[in-house]
């Protein structure tokens, strides 16, 4: 049967692991002692025979060979990490663990199915009922007849067909039919034939009202079949046994200790020895490694009779009870319907007893952001608003990046020339210059840059060839004035202590 310690560690305090190791039944102890038997013997046998009969030669002949045997158990990886650094024990028992949980889940269980013919099989009469407990008996003899295929325990719980038609599973007629049907392989499907059958047999009669009811029960018996099938299989296809031989031959080449942790005497007179330990308490802690194979031999096959293999018996008595008792005692068993306690409460809040009263002091978990205090400045907290009519400036990247980095950074300053349209221009000095284009709160040296970038694009255009090798002509002065307004508009403007006067936007004609 299963051992269940749950209940002793559903909370973790002081000691509640601890003590899971002085427990027997399903422990490491119970796997083992009976290797750590047949080790200490041998080991103490040894000591003995060192310590009492050997002679000096005779002693240093075995220091050496002792020597060697140490060495050499340091040699084989018997660490159990990545398949990559040593024979993958780890990985194996981890993968064994896999394999053995997957079996467990591949256990034909009829919950679901029995549910669907509580629910599209309908009839009240003898009929009805005698056509529900024949489903539902199909559906559990083909669980038998695959656990029988497994499962050493439910084997010795039906041994023949006798068996299992005593127990009710089948009748003499069905074993007649069961048994007249030949085949070289295992015959656990047959039920789910009949099961098949008998529901088409009954949608025929009005009994499944409609082909969507029959194909949902189609669709559930397919699942309980095909686990029935992968059960089977993970029976027939095992484990490659080279990869369980390898990591048993490097886990029990943990005898080379037998030799190798021996006490030795020093060679030299002078030499200082080892701690003469009578029981090696550090040797016989790694002995608990063979504890990794061990817990693979027990679960590599979960059908059997250990103390961690399933309780296959019970099991097929919970399914046979539970889905007659779901078919027959439930259907159409309905209760009638009213209002609940919670009809004029809102919220609902069901109620605490005295020991988990504290846990409504505890507040809700409303998300990691909800108590994120924001910025105390309000407006940052003021939505921003599009204006889809202002005109969208495409100017170059480069000029851009140039005035933004600081209004005192222009072209010129890297030594490109400083060319530019005399009516565009604006001494530096002269702050009061009353060009409707420059004032007093306009950096002279961003203007430099758009004077610059409107002279190159002129000359470019000027200067670019057409397909026919004619040079393109010059551009209207109407669009060049036109761009000369737009990139006038992007100039990088000057703190707002300097801002402009009225006169001068009047002047230069800005908003």
């Amino acid at each position: 049967m299963t051992i269940s310690y749950m209940p002793k560690v559903a909370d973790s305090h002081f000691g509640s692991f601890s003590k899971l190791l002085f427990r027997w039944k399903g422990s490491i102890y119970k796997l083992l002692y009976k290797e750590f038997i047949v080790f200490m013997v041998p080991y103490a046998a040894l000591s003995l025979v060192y310590r009492r009969l050997l002679t000096k030669d005779q002693k240093r002949l075995y220091t050496k060979v002792a020597q060697y045997c140490n060495h050499s158990t340091d040699l084989i990886p018997m660490s159990f990490g990545p398949p990559t650094l040593s024979p993958g024990a780890g990985f194996y028992v981890t993968l064994i663990v896999n394999w053995w949980w997957a079996q467990y889940t591949s256990i034909p269980l009829p919950d679901q199915l029995m549910c669907i013919i509580s629910s599209n099989v309908h009839s009240k009469d003898e009929r009805g009922r005698i056509l529900w407990h024949t489903l539902i008996c199909y559906v559990n003899l083909s669980a038998v007849l695959i656990l029988c295929s497994v499962s050493t325990r439910v084997l010795k719980r039906f041994p023949t067909m006798d068996h299992v038609v005593e127990a009710g599973f089948m009748t003499q007629d069905e074993r007649k039919k069961f048994e007249s049907l030949h085949s070289d392989f295992n015959k656990y499907w047959i039920p789910c034939v009949w099961f098949t059958n008998l529901a088409a047999q009954a949608r025929r009669d009005g009994r499944v009202r409609d082909d969507v009811a029959l194909c949902l029960l189609m669709d559930e018996l397919n699942l309980y079949w095909a686990e029935c099938s992968m059960l089977f299989h993970y029976d027939w296809i095992s484990i490659p046994l080279v990869y369980t031989q390898v990591v048993t031959i490097a886990v029990y080449s943990f005898a080379f200790c037998l030799i190798g942790r021996q006490f030795l005497e020093p060679l030299e007179p002078g030499q200082e020895g080892d701690l003469d330990m009578y029981v090696p308490l550090s040797t016989l802690l790694q002995f608990f490694y063979a504890g990794w194979l061990k817990v693979a031999e027990q679960i590599i096959n979960p059908f059997g009779e250990d103390d961690d293999d399933f309780e296959t018996n019970k099991l097929i008595d919970r399914n046979l009870q539970v889905s007659l008792l779901s078919v027959d005692d439930m259907y159409q068993n309905l209760l009638p319907a009213g209002k609940d306690k919670y009809w004029n409460e809102s919220p609902a809040q069901p109620s605490y007893t005295t020991a988990t009263a504290d846990e409504t002091l505890k507040p809700s978990f409303l998300g990691s952001t909800f108590d994120m205090c924001m910025c105390e400045d309000p407006k940052q907290s003021q939505p921003t608003e599009a204006f889809p009519s202002s005109p969208c400036t495409h100017t170059p990247l480069l000029i851009r990046f140039l005035a933004a980095a600081s209004p005192t950074v222009s072209l010129k300053n890297f030594g490109w020339g400083s060319r530019a349209h005399p009516h565009l221009r604006c001494p530096r000095a002269d702050s009061s210059s009353s060009s409707p284009y420059c004032n007093g709160s306009e950096d002279p040296e961003a203007v430099v840059c758009i004077e610059e970038e409107m002279e190159d694009e002129e000359s470019q255009a000027i200067e670019a060839p057409m397909p026919d090798g004619h040079l393109k002509a010059p551009q209207q002065p109407e669009a060049s004035e036109t761009r000369k307004e737009e990139l006038l508009q992007i100039q990088v403007k000057a703190p707002a202590s300097e801002s402009i006067s009225p006169d001068q936007q009047d002047a230069a004609g800005l908003p």
